[in-house]
């Protein structure tokens, strides 16, 4: 996608020296398809959006992530055109359309609800954008079998809305909504309430038929499992603007903010409570040391976030963070098992192969976390506090044991050897959804 969009527009980079410094300015903000600058919205005393700004890059998959209610369906109707901001601008290519009605934008749109015109036939709603803007009979046809065969809906075409399930609803709404020729499709939660197969199938049907789209694509979701499987960038909505925007991998790795940590990942990533003093980060399981901007002399309350992949199992507990856990539930997945524990009255999860026993429910086991694998944020502002993940650790327990822990520090201030500790493998499956192929792509 993004391929096309270059041969469209000129490489800045070669002709600069030859362009006066107004044109340039107008070019590099066309590199973004979508640009909304400080935009607030309001209903009566209810503030939904504000001083939002953000730009959606040209060719990419955009995900908006936000819980429900967070004001993304707003924001996405703000750029439609169906309703307009009280403060702000919105740009396409750099050109203001904030008051430049819908119809006029056109955008590709899938709303959160199917909207099917019931007295029409699933062909006819499919084709209804095309029969609209007067588009030749045989070339609609073939264009409303073409995406109908994407997404296994052919079946239905001469069925009417009241004939059909939720989701074969939710597939027709699709498909309306990506038939239109345009440069911008716009999708607010288009698989919310639909079962988890059927979404599981969608995931790969919609990236597919999208790879084939030479557009920008914007989503919104509250399901982190979503954004994973289908996001080249996410952008965060929370507290009623965007707090983070990064490709999805940067996300995932090194979140900025405590609330993305929060938001994005499946399951959720595990909290404690901790303090940090200049550079030893101080946790229920211990503590370490971490880089940090800047390093205070007194006590901060910090929170430290792990994922369930950090957790590991240790017959013999040699980690500067590590501790006894009780099960209180084991979730069996197939090939791994979610294993829900306490520890430290904190509650945790961990994810365990089972490809080896798993402890029973009730039973209790040994277990460490990679010190590299913190997060670790400001009690206070949620910012993130530790420079990278790439941490040295400092054991501050059982001084006289033998044996060290990957990247501890010995006597002399080198790094001590690889303990032995089993670790729980990363799923494949958690793996796969962050890092897709180049065919999905």
């Amino acid at each position: 996608m993004a391929f096309c969009w270059f041969l469209t527009w000129p490489n800045l980079d070669v002709a600069a020296e030859h362009q006066p410094l107004e044109t340039l300015i107008a070019a590099e903000s066309t590199m973004f398809e979508i640009e909304l600058q400080n935009i607030s919205k309001s209903y009566g005393s209810i503030t939904v959006l504000t001083g939002l700004n953000l730009a959606f890059e040209a060719g990419r998959f955009s995900v908006v992530l936000g819980s429900p209610v967070s004001g993304k369906s707003v924001l996405m109707r703000l750029i439609m055109g169906l309703e307009s901001p009280d403060t702000g601008k919105i740009l396409f290519r750099g050109r203001d359309v904030t008051h430049e009605p819908a119809g006029l934008r056109n955008f590709g749109y899938v709303p959160q609800s199917f909207a099917l015109y019931p007295h029409y036939r699933v062909f006819d709603n499919i084709a209804y954008p095309l029969a609209l803007a007067k588009k030749d009979k045989n070339r609609t046809r073939e264009q409303v079998h073409k995406v109908a065969s994407k997404l296994k809906i052919e079946q239905l075409l001469q069925k009417f809305p009241a004939q059909l399930s939720g989701g074969e609803k939710q597939c027709v709404a699709l498909a309306r909504g990506m038939i239109k020729h345009s440069s911008v499709f716009i999708l607010d939660d288009p698989l919310v309430g639909l079962d988890f197969k059927l979404r599981e199938q969608l995931f790969v049907d919609l990236r597919d038929m999208l790879s084939e789209v030479e557009g920008s694509v914007i989503y919104t979701t509250s399901d982190p499992l979503e954004t994973l499987a289908l996001a080249d960038r996410v952008f965060v909505l929370d507290d009623k603007r965007v707090i983070e925007s990064s490709p999805i991998d940067e996300v995932y790795d090194v979140p900025r903010q405590l609330r993305t940590l929060q938001l994005v990942g499946v399951p959720a990533a595990n909290m404690v409570s901790g303090q940090l003093i200049g550079r030893v980060c101080q946790t229920p399981f211990g503590q370490c040391e971490i880089e940090v901007g800047a390093e205070t002399a007194d006590p901060i309350p910090v929170q430290v976030g792990f994922r369930p992949e950090a957790i590991r199992l240790a017959e013999e507990t040699l980690s500067p963070l590590s501790a006894e856990g009780k099960v209180l539930l084991r979730e069996d997945l197939g090939a791994e098992t979610l294993l829900y524990f306490e520890s430290a009255s904190s509650r945790l999860v961990a994810y365990w192969s089972n490809r080896e026993a798993a402890p029973v429910s009730g039973g209790r086991f040994k277990f460490s976390i990679d010190p590299g694998s913190l997060h670790v944020f400001d009690g206070i502002t949620g910012k993130r506090l530790n420079a990278s993940s790439d941490l040295d650790t400092v054991p501050t327990e059982n001084p006289t044991q033998t044996g060290t822990y990957p990247g501890a520090m010995t006597d002399d201030s080198t790094p001590g050897p690889q303990a032995e500790i089993r670790t729980l493998p990363i799923p494949e499956r958690s793996a796969a959804l962050r890092k897709r192929s180049d065919s999905q792509r």
